[in-house]
């Protein structure tokens, strides 16, 4: 058992427990599950109804954790529904939108009440009684209004409560966690800091003035309802990552994890290092159970995503309105109230942050696209290091010992054996690459400008992408050896033999012959440091950038390696450089054919936006024997 697991047990193995009388609870035994395996489903479910408990049971029948002792975490949260509900929900969508994902993403909208706690399970009727009854109690304590000022800093946007009806709700919070404390034996802590509902957290500082710009267009005139509600999680998952499921995906291996589309799978980014390139290894939120799942199947889900909801109590209802300590709320003689059914509203506020961003880029006509695109499927992804050993004969002669190995290698006037490190495309990542082309024709991209890495991969990948476009006879290639991805992921710790601009074009690949790269391929050093890496990739994007002058609506297509989507769309966006672990990791799952699309907004002014075309997704297939399959026993 791992360690941490042993002390979640420790914190609750020496509970007492005591019986509940719930007649949820009563109708489970009578259905035969034990008492404990029954509060855990009522608990995981939110205590709802009989049929989601049920449902829970049958779901996780195989779960090994079942049995275990380890309760939910609880946290009590004071949120808004309604219109203001609405357009905050609306910030949400259009800050990730326009500045990317932060941490405020992660979560829904909300103001803290209590932070987690940990509850057994067979004690969570006593946190419902508890609110219901505190609720009750401060009905008539609630203020007619909550006074929010907006507050922000280089990594901080959010309302903050006035004291005076802070003050009231921290009552009711310490009203709770005192009365919940005693009678659930748990320990509940109150939030007594300053109260806030946060709009965005930890985001880029350049990315400061655009929330706000979005912040100053919710509406302050609504009204809404607040609630206070409870919500529980797994406390096992709270530092593991949560992916959903895009594609249901049935395991052909017994070590293989069960999804449908939907799921949500909990992965502990500590234990990928050893999966294999493309997978995972994760546990079913669903089900329970744990297994390698194809991480292109999946997506980031939210933190908050697997949240159960608990009982709510209605706070009150109160009109939202701003106390305007900021100017971006300062209202102008030009900008009177009008009341519209009886309700006050500001015309210069109630603009949708949607009309506010198109009143922001209608003027941004688009300049230059960048497209980055990691090369498609390669030979030894799929056959392993030895690839190049199956299919050569005795004397050295290549022969295609299944179908996805290509039908021929080009000729290179060095050994053969030099396609170990630089390997081509497999028949499959032909096909992906011809098919990603035949998208973007669809879509009407015009490329303008190619660039390659140096790997045969890379450039067969260009090719076949430029024939799915059908401009392989109008455009060539520039082979950029800046391009090449980070050396110290070489496993021969050299730089591979690559194929000469002249045995390319020999070899009837399409290549600019004229062009001279920016960063020479002897300037290539084994086993560069990360710095040294994000250097050269800073630099050889600008020099890019600078080489490719504007022809009207152009994309810049660059085919690179999975590190390539980050090392070159983060510095022409202004983003810092991961950090070397966090890169790591993020390249690790990017697939075949993955891609990063950038725009130009204003003259050497770049944003990050969708991909002009679908992502292409698909599954294994593996290598099958008849006569071991059919004939023998």
């Amino acid at each position: 058992m791992a360690v941490a697991e042993t002390q979640l047990y420790a914190k609750v193995s020496n509970k007492r427990r005591s019986k509940s009388t719930s007649a949820l609870l009563e109708s489970l035994l009578a259905k035969g599950f034990p008492a404990h395996i029954a509060q855990k489903a009522l608990a995981a479910t939110g205590q709802q109804t009989i049929e989601d408990a049920a449902k829970w049971l049958h779901s996780h029948c195989n779960d090994p954790s079942l049995d275990d002792p380890i309760p939910q975490e609880y946290a009590l949260y004071l949120c808004p529904t309604g219109r203001l509900h609405n357009h905050l929900q609306e910030f949400w969508k259009e800050s990730k939108r326009q500045c990317g994902k932060n941490r405020a993403h992660e979560v829904f909208p909300h103001i803290t009440l209590c932070d987690f706690f940990t509850c057994e399970d067979q004690k969570v009727e006593l946190l419902y009684d508890t609110l219901k009854r505190v609720g009750e109690s401060f009905s008539q304590s609630f203020p007619p209004s909550i006074s929010l000022s907006l507050h922000s800093s280089t990594s901080y946007l959010g309302f903050f409560i006035g004291d005076s009806h802070a003050n009231i709700l921290k009552e009711f919070a310490l009203a709770f966690s005192s009365e919940a404390s005693a009678l659930a034996d748990c320990h509940v802590k109150p939030c007594l800091k300053q109260l806030h509902l946060t709009l965005a957290h930890k985001f880029y500082p350049h990315h400061q003035k655009t929330l706000e710009q979005l912040a100053k267009y919710i509406n302050p005139g609504e009204t809404c309802q607040w609630v206070a509600a409870l919500y529980s999680r797994d406390m096992r998952f709270v530092h593991y990552q949560t992916l959903r499921a895009l594609f249901q995906y049935k395991p052909q291996n017994i070590d293989e994890l069960m999804i449908n589309a939907g799921d949500f799978v909990y992965v502990d980014p500590t234990q990928q290092s050893d999966v294999s390139e493309g997978w995972v290894i994760g546990i079913s939120h669903r089900t329970g159970c744990r297994g390698f799942l194809p991480e292109n199947y999946t997506e980031r889900a939210n933190e908050s995503d697997t949240w159960v909801k608990h009982r709510q109590v209605l706070v009150s209802w109160v009109e939202y309105v701003f106390v305007t300590a900021s100017r971006l709320f300062t209202q102008t003689e030009n900008e009177p109230n009008v009341k519209h059914n009886g309700e006050v509203h500001n015309p210069s506020t109630s603009r949708s942050v949607t009309n506010v961003l198109s009143q922001l880029s209608q003027n941004a006509a688009l300049r230059r696209g960048v497209l980055v695109m990691r090369h498609g499927e390669r030979i030894d992804q799929v056959f392993g290091k030895s690839w190049l050993q199956q299919c050569l004969t005795a004397d050295g002669k290549y022969y295609r010992a299944d179908l996805n190995f290509p039908s021929t290698l080009p000729k290179r006037k060095d050994s053969v054996k030099h396609f170990e490190c630089d390997p081509p495309l497999s028949s499959c990542g032909v096909f992906q690459s011809k098919l990603i082309g035949e998208a973007l024709l669809d879509q009407e991209v015009t490329v303008s400008y190619v660039y390659s890495s140096p790997a045969l991969r890379c450039v067969q990948t260009a090719q076949h992408v430029l024939q799915g476009l059908k401009l392989d006879q109008k455009v060539k290639i520039r082979l950029e050896p800046g391009l090449f991805e980070w050396t110290k992921w070489e496993a021969s710790r050299v730089i591979p033999n690559f194929m000469t601009v002249t045995e390319l074009a020999e070899a009837s690949y399409k290549i600019d012959t004229s062009y001279r790269g920016n960063f020479p391929l002897s300037s290539l050093v084994p086993s560069e440091s990360y710095e040294e890496y994000v250097s050269r990739s800073s630099a050889v994007i600008k020099q890019i950038i600078t080489a490719c002058p504007s022809k009207g609506n152009c994309v810049i297509l660059i085919v690179g390696h999975g590190s390539s989507l980050a090392s070159f769309t983060r510095p022409l966006i202004g983003l810092p450089a991961r950090d070397s672990s966090d890169f790591a990791q993020a390249v690790r799952k990017i697939p075949s054919l993955g891609m990063c699309f950038c725009e130009e907004i204003t003259e050497n002014k770049w944003q990050m936006v969708n991909p002009p075309v679908k992502t292409l997704t698909h599954g294994a297939n593996a290598a099958f024997n008849w006569r071991n399959s059919i004939v023998e026993d």
